[in-house]
């Protein structure tokens, strides 16, 4: 019996989330579709069903994280002079979410080698620039597009500290800088 259409998007939801945790803890390399089947409770021929290989299943998880960190962003309603923080509340929501996997996935896909998963990346990476610089440009700050990449470089930093356990850390340079 085939499952109904709003049960296959849940199970397809849950294969993601699964994928997502899978890939963050393992890598990419290491994770393999018959872990993410067994994590979910299905066999692999049904994660199969929804992704026909394990890039591609990675990479509609970029894809969900990337959507989901657009959004965010768009979201934020702040004036001009509290829009960097914001954005940066949002982004640290993202991280404090259930997304949180997914989104440093997205955050740190750019070091596997694979050129259809780069390529991905560099993409979504592109147009979030692009979206931030001009929200920036709009909002009148100066130099926005300095002020977007700035701002991403500190969300690869942010990712990285939490991939390495050095949030903390990371938090108590930030605080004394803003401070000092």
């Amino acid at each position: 019996m085939t499952p109904a259409k709003g049960e296959a998007g849940d199970r397809r939801r849950q294969i993601l989330d699964a994928a997502a945790a899978l890939f963050a803890e393992q890598g990419y390399y290491k994770t393999t579709t018959a872990d993410v089947a067994r994590a979910v409770g299905v066999t692999q021929p049904y994660v199969f069903h929804f992704f026909k290989s394990k890039e591609a299943l990675y990479l509609a998880v970029l894809e969900s994280a990337a959507e989901r960190i657009k959004s965010a962003f768009a979201e934020v309603d702040a004036p001009a002079a509290e829009l960097e923080g914001a954005m940066g509340q949002a982004f640290y929501g993202l991280l404090a979410s259930g997304c949180r996997s997914e989104v440093l996935l997205c955050m740190t896909a750019h070091a596997i080698s694979d050129p259809t998963i780069r390529n991905f990346v560099s993409e979504e990476f592109a147009l979030i620039h692009r979206r931030i610089g001009e929200r920036f440009r709009r909002a009148g700050l100066p130099d926005p597009e300095f002020k977007a990449i700035s701002f991403i470089g500190m969300g690869l930093a942010i990712a990285l500290a939490e991939l390495l356990a050095l949030q903390e850390q990371m938090l108590a340079c930030m605080e004394s800088s803003f401070e000092g």
